[in-house]
């Protein structure tokens, strides 16, 4: 079974991804802030993170570059799941190392196609 971590301040975003990502046969964990995230990560690798771009703490542009700057073997992969949808944010998250981006809000079937297109659904 492949693991997600669903990072966003929201607890009704976690909880609706966590939802949809559980009916794709993910098992899913959640954190609220990129700091928390990281956290986790060096508990548990996931397969891939769903990640929010404006939270508290750290966002999720500082998560993510954090992220491959530590250059783990079996990096995760990474959408950003954001209201964010100029193309300046796409390009700058794409830079940065993220490997899709999906809108918000979200349905089960266009999160499905993300996961898809980067190879862990």
């Amino acid at each position: 079974m492949k693991n997600c971590l669903v990072v966003d301040d929201s607890k009704v975003i976690r909880k609706v991804a966590r939802h949809i990502l559980e009916t794709l046969n993910f098992s899913v964990d959640e954190a609220e802030d990129g700091r928390q995230a990281l956290i986790q990560i060096e508990n548990s690798m996931p397969d891939v993170v769903l990640l929010d771009w404006n939270m508290p703490v750290m966002s999720g542009m500082e998560f993510l570059r954090t992220l491959r700057q530590l250059k783990y073997d079996n990096q995760p992969k990474v959408v950003f799941c954001t209201t964010e949808n100029d193309a300046a944010h796409i390009r700058a998250a794409i830079e940065a190392g993220a490997d899709e981006y999906v809108m918000k809000p979200f349905d089960r079937e266009t999160l499905e196609s993300k996961l898809q297109i980067v190879g862990v659904a």
